[in-house]
């Protein structure tokens, strides 16, 4: 049984990436063997060099909303509003600060036409609210700024509303990038579509408990925040083609890992739409992902958790150590490790 602890790591902390580096795919990559521990260095670059004609590469199409409001409470002062998800009524789920002040009938205006008001106190932090004056997505487009990550110490720049975005997201729902996605260019996937390899999208809404600690020790009592998921009939048709003909299927990122994992039985997957709370963690068996491409997780984090139970923990561990000592930039906006 692993404890919290086990997940742990010590990094320099200017490691951590508080901007994009040069181009999309100018990152590094690191490549686990998940069989034999085995680590190469390599440019992202090189990762379509990693894929056979007939993979299956599995996308996450979400586009992260301009989710990050400031306004201003009925004192004067500043309030900080974080938008989850679309709720009932055409009322959302948010995150507050301050939280202890935003109660219910509590409220915060943006300029002087927009209002939102706290219509439940929900658990977890959380908060039910309706908006009065202009629309929801009026509300962002005027007011609204992508939610950086709380480990990037500073304010969204207009740079950040492109590269917190991969170049093929359509579909806005997610409070946070899918960031193994953020090295692809549109020239990179191009190559990889002529190499003969199946590209395929599923969709899973980021929601901010990605970034939510691991605060129990027994990490099988750790429960995850609900995220929305969706799968096309097109996509499960591909993704089981390949499984039946000995193909491999890779999943972009931890959300798509999830999202597969989720609507697997099997072997195969099906097509479907829903919400999933699926905490994968040593020692989860896969069904249906045999590559992984991610970037390098927080300690003690739930994407660091599946990291190792794909991947083995002990290999990923070493892996993770093996990061730091060369100097891996890490998280959002840092580079990429691949395991197959």
């Amino acid at each position: 049984m692993f404890s919290v602890s086990d997940f742990d790591y010590e990094f320099p902390p200017d490691l951590i990436a508080q901007h994009p580096q040069g181009e999309r795919d100018h990152s590094r990559l690191l490549h686990l063997d998940r069989v034999s521990g085995a680590v190469t260095h390599r440019g992202f670059r090189e990762f379509p060099g990693l894929l056979r004609p007939d993979d299956v590469l599995v996308l996450n199409a979400s586009r992260v909303l301009k989710a990050r409001l400031r306004g201003t409470r009925e004192n004067g002062r500043e309030a900080e509003v974080l938008l989850v998800r679309p709720d009932s009524d055409d009322t959302w789920v948010a995150m507050v600060h301050p939280g202890g002040k935003l109660k219910r009938g509590r409220t915060v205006t943006f300029g002087n036409q927009g209002q939102l008001e706290i219509v439940e106190v929900l658990g977890g932090g959380l908060r039910r609210a309706r908006l009065t004056g202009m629309t929801w997505a009026e509300l962002m487009a005027r007011f609204g700024a992508v939610p950086l990550p709380p480990y990037i110490h500073r304010d969204p720049t207009d740079d950040d509303a492109v590269r917190y975005q991969t170049v093929y997201g359509h579909v806005d729902g997610s409070v946070a990038a899918p960031t193994a996605g953020l090295h692809f260019t549109p020239e990179l996937l191009e190559s990889i579509t002529a190499s003969g390899v199946r590209v395929v999208e599923v969709l899973l809404h980021v929601g901010p408990g990605t970034f939510k600690p691991v605060v129990v020790e027994d990490v099988s009592r750790h429960v995850m925040h609900a995220e929305w998921y969706s799968v096309p009939r097109a996509t499960a048709d591909v993704v089981n083609d390949a499984r039946r003909s000995g193909k491999r299927v890779w999943a972009v990122g931890t959300t798509v890992a999830r999202v597969l994992e989720t609507v697997a039985s099997d072997g195969a997957v099906r097509a479907a739409d829903g919400w999933t709370k699926l905490f994968i963690r040593p020692p989860f068996e896969f069904c249906i992902v045999d590559g992984l491409l991610t970037n390098f997780h927080l300690p003690k984090s739930t994407l660091l958790m599946l990291a190792c139970a794909f991947g083995g923990f002990d290999h990923v561990m070493n892996a993770y150590g093996e990061a730091v000592s060369q100097r891996y930039r890490l998280y959002s906006y840092g580079d990429a490790m691949a395991i197959a």
